[in-house]
């Protein structure tokens, strides 16, 4: 396991990449943040599973029900390992980041809050860890309470102080910014949660892909992320809860398998993982995040934070050469391989149809965060980001053709 990424050699195992697919051109695609490109052996496994031994799990006694069984829970002890969960039964599969959060929203947050109390957030959150809570809130008289951020976009900490009292029962954050950029300090903001007795939940969707990810070290009480952010398929995330919370929790979702007995009277819920998996989980995704993270696992993921925050560093140095441009977020030293930016005069849209135009694939957008946006004064702004089969080479390619672009449109 080496230290250092070759990324023209890992490029080799994805597919897509390797295709003249994008306007007649090399794709460069720096739109990671939003969803990775899938290497060879995570489409295997999955197509091994649909042409040799797919069956619904934990339904049947027959060879192929068995077969699919196994792997499906191997893929769950692959994760457990990833994030060094204490448990296999905290792990429960989901259909993302934003299934997970509805459901510790409508799960916990339905059982424990109550008028006049207050779910933490910043103002730099994803709509998936904004509007569930809202909607809860809604339901019960809770309220939302956002914290702000400071100039260099980083978390205003004196401000996130200020609104953390006992009326707090929940502060749900995002590890990294999707945005911004910006890395969260997670251990403190848990510490500082736990001290004020609320309960805390990690949107890890742009951590755990880029940086290793221990549950245990971070202490907080529920961890989720997305499949399709590192290199598996998407419709499958995971939530993992502290065991105790979990099982206090009601089930979310009624249906087949997430029960133990069902009679004309009522039911009584499943065991864990099972209490949280209604009806047929998504099989063959949860086996191709299985081989997704064992892909990783064998490149390093402190290797790949290394090499992306390399990319980043030289796409802001050299976005620093053009005129007019603004980019978000702090400074490399607080900052994952994400760089967001906007020109001045020059619509958003129109950089990126450019772009796309000379095989650049970036994002464009509020990027599911108009309240950032919002106090940002923008309406939209351009996001590189960068994963491990990305170049120093693309980025300085991509410094070019944007300062042409700018050029043109200025």
């Amino acid at each position: 396991m080496s230290n250092k990424i070759d990324a023209a050699v890992l490029r080799r195992d994805f597919p897509i990449l390797n295709q003249q697919i994008h306007r007649q051109k090399q794709l460069v695609y720096f739109d990671n943040g939003a969803s990775t490109q899938h290497p060879q052996s995570v489409i295997d496994v999955m197509s091994d599973c649909y042409l040799r031994t797919y069956a619904n799990v934990h339904r049947g006694i027959h060879w192929l029900s068995e077969q699919a069984s196994d792997q499906y829970e191997n893929a769950r002890t692959i994760v457990q390992a990833f994030i060094n969960a204490p448990h296999n039964n905290e792990v429960i599969f989901t259909a993302g980041t934003t299934m997970a959060i509805n459901l510790v929203a409508n799960s916990w947050g339905r059982a424990n809050l109550g008028p006049g109390d207050e779910v933490l957030l910043t103002i730099c959150e994803h709509h998936s860890n904004i509007v569930p809570w809202q909607q809860v809130a809604a339901a019960v008289g809770a309220k939302v309470v956002f914290a702000g951020i400071t100039d260099d976009g980083r978390l205003d900490l004196d401000d996130f102080k200020s609104k953390l009292g006992p009326q707090t029962k929940m502060v749900a954050f995002m590890a990294v910014s999707n945005v911004l950029g910006t890395v969260f300090p997670v251990k403190e903001i848990v510490d500082l949660a736990a001290e004020a007795g609320a309960v805390t939940l990690v949107d890890a969707a742009q951590h755990v892909p880029h940086e290793p990810t221990d549950v245990q070290d971070w202490s907080a009480d529920f961890v989720v992320f997305s499949g399709h952010k590192i290199l598996g398929p998407s419709g499958i995330g995971i939530l993992w809860g502290r065991q105790t919370l979990l099982e206090a929790m009601p089930p979310f979702l009624g249906g087949g398998s997430m029960i133990d007995q069902v009679t004309t009277d009522g039911f009584t819920p499943g065991e864990l993982p099972a209490k949280f998996e209604a009806g047929t989980p998504p099989i063959v995704e949860a086996i191709g995040l299985g081989a997704a993270i064992e892909y990783v696992d064998s490149v390093s993921l402190p290797a790949i934070a290394t090499h992306e925050r390399l990319l980043a560093g030289r796409l802001i140095t050299g976005l620093s050469g053009i005129e007019g441009l603004k980019v978000l977020g702090p400074g490399i030293e607080h900052r994952s391989g994400i760089v967001s930016f906007v020109v001045d005069g020059v619509a958003p849209q129109d950089i990126s149809i450019l772009l796309d135009q000379k095989g650049f694939a970036i994002r464009v957008g509020h990027h599911c965060a108009m309240p950032l946006h919002q106090v940002l004064g923008l309406k939209a702004s351009c996001r590189a980001s960068f994963y491990l089969y990305n170049s120093i080479e693309e980025v300085d390619a991509f410094t070019d053709a944007l300062a042409a672009i700018v050029t043109r449109l200025r």
